[in-house]
């Protein structure tokens, strides 16, 4: 065999293969919904009308809380981790001539 019919070996393989899926999920459905009526239920009783299996969330890490770098010297309760966007004080204060290094805590 050359190349060419060896792709198409693998190739109606795996349609094969995706047909019979098909056909064995459509055959299981049908012996759920049998069950189900067995027991005079509906399959769409039975999973609160979601036919597949719901997706999980993603879980998300808990974000850092960074401790704070800068503070204002007019206010020490408003502070400044140094990262993400400059505060208004930081900024005047910057504006104003103060060397950022005696914001430092």
């Amino acid at each position: 065999m050359n190349r060419k019919q060896l792709e198409k070996v693998i190739k109606d393989a795996q349609k094969a293969l995706k047909t019979l899926e098909n056909k064995e999920r459509r055959e299981a459905k049908k012996a759920a919904e049998a069950a189900a009526a067995k027991f005079g239920f509906s399959l769409a009783d039975l999973t609160n009308g979601v036919a597949s299996s719901p997706k999980k969330k993603a879980k998300t890490a808990p974000k850092k809380v960074r401790e704070p770098k800068y503070a204002n010297p007019a206010d020490a309760a408003q502070t400044w981790s140094g990262m993400g966007r400059q505060p208004a004080w930081y900024k005047d204060a910057v504006a104003a001539g103060i060397d950022p290094k005696t914001l430092e805590i």
